[in-house]
């Protein structure tokens, strides 16, 4: 995904602090919100991808969602159904736990890990049922992605 960097995201934590234990699994394990500047023109939907490079065996996938609205905040406490219309309506994927929708934060105690908090704009919906995997979503997002940004959390335990 060669898209320009250029949409601003932030958080209830600022890029390069710590996030809120709340939205971590030591906390209510509900999704922080995102606020997002930037969008351009064009834009039809939205994608997130939480991820945590750090994770012992690789990157590790918390969240994906997409066919978002174009909207300037994903407000918290997405329910983990694979379809929602309120707080806001989004598709929702597996992450690595398994699990439809966010889980949060929950390294294992040591040194902290980065949380990337992905935004992406695309030109278009994307035709992807509930519950499909990362590897399915960025597939089908191959060749609409405008522009992205990301704000990155850290935790530790």
């Amino acid at each position: 995904m060669k898209a320009p960097k250029s949409i601003e995201v932030a958080s209830v934590f600022k890029d390069g602090e710590a996030v809120p234990k709340t939205y971590t699994c030591e906390g209510s394990d509900t999704n922080p919100p995102l606020y997002i500047s930037g969008l351009p023109n064009g834009t039809k939907s939205l994608v997130v991808i939480v991820d945590d490079p750090d994770a012992p065996g690789g990157t590790f996938t918390h969240w994906i969602a997409w066919n978002i609205p174009p909207v300037e905040e994903i407000p918290p406490w997405i329910p983990r159904e694979g379809e929602t219309e309120e707080p806001i309506h989004m598709v929702q994927g597996k992450n690595d736990f398994g699990k439809i929708g966010y889980n949060g934060p929950c390294p294992p105690r040591g040194k902290p890990h980065h949380y990337h908090f992905k935004v992406y704009a695309l030109d278009t919906e994307l035709d992807l049922h509930p519950g499909a995997s990362r590897h399915q979503l960025e597939r089908a997002m191959e060749g609409h992605v405008l522009v992205w940004g990301e704000v990155v959390g850290l935790f530790q335990r």
